[in-house]
C-alpha cells in the first residue's frame, strides 16, 4: 500500500473537519470524502441544529470535496466502500460502528476523543469535565473497536485549559492545534503499523448523556456544583436551561459567579453564596421532570 493514504473523515462541525483535513494533507495524505453525523444514532432523527451545522460545514468544505449525509450504518458502509478508503478518521460521531464497518478500511478507523482515555469514555466527555469543575481536559486519538472509546491509544495530551467562561469557540482555539498535532502523530504510527497502547480498564469512567434533572437547579446543592451546572448548559447553548426558582419566579440562569458580583445573591446548600449575574424569566419545569 502507498504511504499516501485515502482517508474518509466522519465528523460533526467545520472546526473538526478543517483540523482533520489540514493534519491529513500536511502529512501527505488525501481526504477523499467528508461524512457529517447528522443524528445521534443510525436511522434516528436529525439533530435539532443539523441544518445549521450542515450549512456551516458546506461553507468550509474544500472545493471538489464530496460531503455525504449518511442516514444509516448501511448507507455509511456503502459510501465508504465506494470511496476505497485506506483509513477513516472520526471526531464527534455518536453512532456505534459494527465490525463490518470498522473493517472496510484496510488500516481501520481511528477516533478523536476529548478526554484523557480511559477517563470519560462515552458521548459527552467535555460536558462531564465542565460539570465536574475540571480545570483542564485532555485529547486522545485511539483505534476504534466495537465498544465505545475502548480501543488502543495512538496519541494523547493532557493539560488543555477549560476556562470558567468556556465556549465551543474558545475551546477550539486551544484544543484544535493539539488535535492537529495528535492526528499527525497518529497517522505516522498507523502507517508504521503501530498497534497503539491498550487502555487500563480499571481506571475507566463513563461520560453519558446528561440526565433530564440536570436542567433544573436545586439550591440545596453546593455553590460550586450549581456554578458548574450553569457553565455546562452555557457551553451547550441550552436555549432555556438550566432553570431555577428564586422566590416565586422561575429563572433561566445563564451565568453565575462564585465571587462577589453585581446580580442576585443566593445562598446554596453548603451555606456559601452564589451570584446570578445573567438570567431571564423562564418556564417552570414539566411535570415529567
Amino acid at each position: 500500500m502507498s504511504t499516501h493514504l485515502r482517508i474518509g473523515v466522519i465528523s460533526s462541525g467545520p472546526a473538526e473537519f478543517s483540523t482533520i483535513h489540514a493534519a491529513c494533507t500536511d502529512s501527505g495524505h488525501h481526504p477523499v470524502a467528508y461524512f457529517y453525523g447528522r443524528s445521534l444514532r443510525s436511522g434516528g432523527p436529525n439533530l435539532d441544529d443539523a441544518s445549521e451545522t450542515a450549512a456551516s460545514i458546506l461553507a468550509s468544505t474544500p472545493q471538489g470535496m464530496d460531503l455525504i449525509f449518511p442516514g444509516s450504518v448501511d448507507g455509511l458502509a456503502l459510501a465508504l466502500e465506494s470511496y476505497r478508503v485506506d483509513l477513516v478518521i472520526v471526531f464527534g460521531f455518536a453512532w456505534k460502528l459494527p465490525r463490518s464497518v470498522l473493517e472496510i478500511p484496510q488500516l481501520g478507523v481511528i477516533n478523536v476523543h476529548v478526554s484523557m482515555l480511559p477517563k470519560y469514555r462515552g458521548p459527552a466527555p467535555l460536558l462531564w469535565a465542565i460539570r465536574n469543575g475540571d480545570p483542564t481536559g485532555g485529547i486522545t486519538v485511539h483505534r476504534m473497536d466495537e465498544d465505545f472509546d475502548t480501543g488502543n491509544i495512538l496519541a494523547q495530551q493532557d493539560g488543555i485549559p477549560l476556562a470558567d467562561d468556556i465556549s465551543w469557540a474558545s475551546y477550539c482555539t486551544v484544543a484544535m492545534p493539539v488535535v492537529y498535532d495528535l492526528i499527525r502523530t497518529s497517522l505516522d504510527r498507523v502507517v508504521a503499523g503501530h498497534a497503539g497502547e491498550p487502555q487500563n480498564d480499571s481506571e475507566a469512567s463513563y461520560a453519558g448523556f446528561l440526565e433530564d434533572e440536570f436542567s433544573i437547579i436545586c439550591w440545596s446543592d453546593d455553590a460550586r456544583t450549581i456554578h458548574h451546572q450553569v457553565r455546562t448548559h452555557r457551553f451547550m447553548r441550552s436555549p432555556s436551561h438550566p432553570i431555577a426558582k428564586v422566590g416565586d419566579t422561575w429563572l433561566h440562569v445563564m451565568r453565575t459567579s462564585l465571587e462577589p458580583a453585581e446580580g442576585l445573591l443566593v445562598t446554596c446548600g453548603d451555606g456559601k453564596p452564589l451570584w446570578i449575574t445573567e438570567s431571564e424569566e423562564g418556564a417552570p419545569p414539566k411535570a415529567s421532570l
